[in-house]
């Protein structure tokens, strides 16, 4: 259980998809100029990202890795190793989700589809989508369960960024912004000190009972270089006494 909560938060705040590795950033700098429009965005990332990282996790567990097919075909397929299709399997399953992502927001709600434009088909080529895949992938999450929190969670990361800068660019624009900085200046600046502010999340994960045990090393090390000098000490008093008797 904590293993799911460390991974959700840290998928949230410290690893996030915008923040933590610049993932996503033409939709996040392109569609945050409303509220209502980013909510719409977010949403679908979310739903896409919860959905193709564990079928990604299922193609990868039982097709790409190397032996996986001898586990269900016979071990006479243990030798195959389809790694390489990882790229082409992971868009296809992505394009699959978005089309269908698509479909139902044109059917239910037109004037989102009309407000998102082009960048709703291009969900399918956003990289933050591909990302979570592909880190998923890399940090060999182990079950099935942890690749469905991985994906909604990042994708919840993702959608709190993008509205809190829509947020932001709605309020921004009544202000007196100076001339230079109107625009994509004051944007990247703003998502620059939201970064900190989610990074500065990392002490959830990495304060409080981390800081015994560095204490109670750095005391045994002391103890034991203590112990080293008293014996080559002794060692020294002993090879002296010797060489008097002799």
């Amino acid at each position: 259980m904590l293993e799911h909560i460390e991974l959700f938060f840290k998928s949230i705040f410290i690893d996030n998809m915008v923040f933590a590795v610049f993932l996503g950033m033409c939709s996040y700098l392109a569609v945050s100029k409303k509220v209502a429009t980013a909510v719409g965005l977010g949403a679908a990332v979310i739903f896409v990202l919860a959905v193709t990282v564990p079928l990604n996790w299922l193609l990868d567990k039982y097709l790409l890795q190397d032996g996986a097919l001898g586990t269900w075909l016979g071990p006479e397929y243990a030798d195959y190793n389809l790694g390489f299709l990882s790229f082409i399997l992971f868009i296809a399953t992505i394009a699959t989700m978005v089309q269908l992502v698509e479909i139902i927001v044109e059917k239910f709600s037109p004037s989102l589809y009309n407000s998102l434009g082009i960048f709703l088909p291009l969900i399918a080529v956003n990289c933050a989508i591909l990302g979570g895949s592909l880190f998923m992938q890399a940090r060999e999450i182990e079950t099935f369960g942890l690749a469905l929190n991985y994906g909604v969670s990042s994708g919840i990361g993702w959608f709190l960024a993008i509205l809190a800068i829509a947020a932001i660019r709605e309020k921004i624009r009544y202000s007196n912004v100076p001339a230079p900085l109107r625009g994509l200046g004051i944007t990247f600046i703003i998502t620059g000190l939201m970064g900190i502010g989610f990074q500065s999340f990392g002490g959830m994960l990495t304060g409080g009972d981390d800081a015994a045990p560095v204490e109670e090393t750095t005391a045994e090390k002391a103890d034991l270089k203590k112990e080293i000098e008293e014996d080559e000490i002794d060692e020294k008093e002993i090879s002296y006494n010797d060489a008097i008797q002799e």
